[in-house]
């Protein structure tokens, strides 16, 4: 819970990236079906293979087969990362509607944007490039600039330590109940977004503080606070 004393306007717009700012489900799921396949393993559906996106590679195929040894759950990271960079390119995520617009919006009004998301940094800065929206986001961390991944405060914190804010100058933007916990155990406002990968009862478990169904709705958040 903030304290009334920190109800100040918000500086900072921390985002997750896949399922918030990029649709990238069907590439994940396709590449982590693909691997299962290619590993001999009984292939999970698309509604488990997307209940994993926002966690780590590694940490989503030990949810999907905790029976699994280390090496084979370290093989299936290896392959689910070369098949993903081949889909990828057949059918390439996309920006969500609304999300550059209120990027430039942010931008025009000073709030600082960055992005803390478990995918590997290399993966997350090409994804920018492509989309062309690099520009708007001066920070970001991959999932291998931590030593620990959301729901863990680390990267957050990291964020408000680096560029020198306070946590309730501070709003986390993302589609999972991990990103809602993640801005909530570092003292953020937070924001869920019913777009992406989880529902709006999923997010409203998770004690969101606010949830938007459009991208464009997020003026409106930081203006209300």
């Amino acid at each position: 819970m903030l304290k009334k004393e920190c109800l100040v306007s918000i500086k900072l717009a921390i985002f997750d990236f896949d399922g918030t700012i990029a649709d990238t489900r069907k590439a994940i799921v396709a590449a982590k079906q693909k691997t299962m396949r290619q590993m001999g393993l009984e292939v999970a559906d698309e509604r488990t293979c997307a209940s994993t996106i926002g966690f780590s590679a590694k940490t989503g195929f030990e949810m999907i087969y905790p029976q699994l040894e280390e090496q084979k759950i370290d093989k299936c990271v290896t392959i689910y990362r070369q098949e993903f960079e081949q889909i990828r390119k057949l059918m390439p995520p996309e920006i969500f509607p609304d999300v550059k617009d209120v990027l430039e919006r942010l931008n025009q009004t000073q709030v600082v944007t960055t992005i803390a998301s478990s995918r590997n940094t290399p993966s997350l800065k090409g994804f920018l490039d492509d989309m062309g929206i690099a520009e708007y986001f001066p920070y970001i961390l991959g999932g291998n600039d931590t030593g620990k991944l959301k729901p863990d405060p680390e990267p957050v914190l990291k964020t408000l330590e680096e560029l020198g804010y306070n946590a309730c100058e501070a709003l986390v933007i993302g589609d999972m109940p991990m990103d809602v916990a993640m801005g909530k155990n570092a003292g953020t406002h937070t924001c869920g977004v019913t777009y992406g990968n989880a529902s709006r009862q999923q997010l409203e478990d998770a004690g969101a503080g606010y949830i938007i169904d459009s991208m464009r709705e997020l003026i409106e958040v930081i203006d209300r606070i």
